[in-house]
């Protein structure tokens, strides 16, 4: 039995959930999530409840899609009323980043500018070395803060790189002087 699967989900004020087959749709004042649900997990829309049931009994797959379909429901819900953020800060120096059009243009210490494309239905703004993701989409902001990440992860001696606003970096010593 999945915790979070059996839990009702509440539909806030503004919010339209619609069923059309296996895709559900979420409407609200941010813009609109579409998802496709197949398997054997059934969602019931009642009034301003989502309750998901699986169709099949003791099956542990079917627990684990149980839980997971009720936790993407939910980030789609939250996604939608207030939106997902995620903050990156380049340290280093010479590091430098900025937004032009839908590229980010950053400069890591390469001999050649990084670029890279910001996704449809992302909003990115560069000031101070201090990156913003903003959109609806919960997957959508941590995958492309994760791809950014990558690309200088921060280096335990100096901490020069990409880290996220409340990550904390573990620190090493470095060399002694004889």
């Amino acid at each position: 039995m999945s915790r979070i699967g059996k839990q009702t989900i509440i539909i806030p004020e503004k919010t339209e959930v619609t069923l059309l087959g296996t895709s559900l749709s979420v409407k609200g004042p941010k813009g609109t999530l579409t998802r496709n649900f197949p398997g054997d997990i059934k969602i019931n829309i009642n009034g301003k409840e989502i309750t998901l049931t699986p169709l099949k009994d003791n099956d542990n797959f079917l627990n684990a899609l149980w839980g997971t379909y009720a936790s993407h429901i939910k980030n789609m819900i939250t996604g939608v009323n207030e939106g997902y953020l995620k903050k990156l800060i380049l340290e280093g120096v010479g590091f430098k980043s900025e937004v032009i059009g839908k590229m980010l243009n950053l400069a890591l210490g390469f001999s050649h500018p990084v670029k890279v494309a910001i996704p449809e239905g992302l909003t990115v703004t560069a000031e101070k070395n201090v990156i913003t993701v903003t959109g609806q989409d919960k997957e959508l902001v941590g995958q492309f803060s994760a791809s950014v990440r990558a690309l200088k992860k921060p280096e335990p001696y100096k901490g020069k790189g990409f880290h996220y606003d409340n990550e904390v970096i573990r620190r090493k010593q470095g060399k002694k002087a004889a």
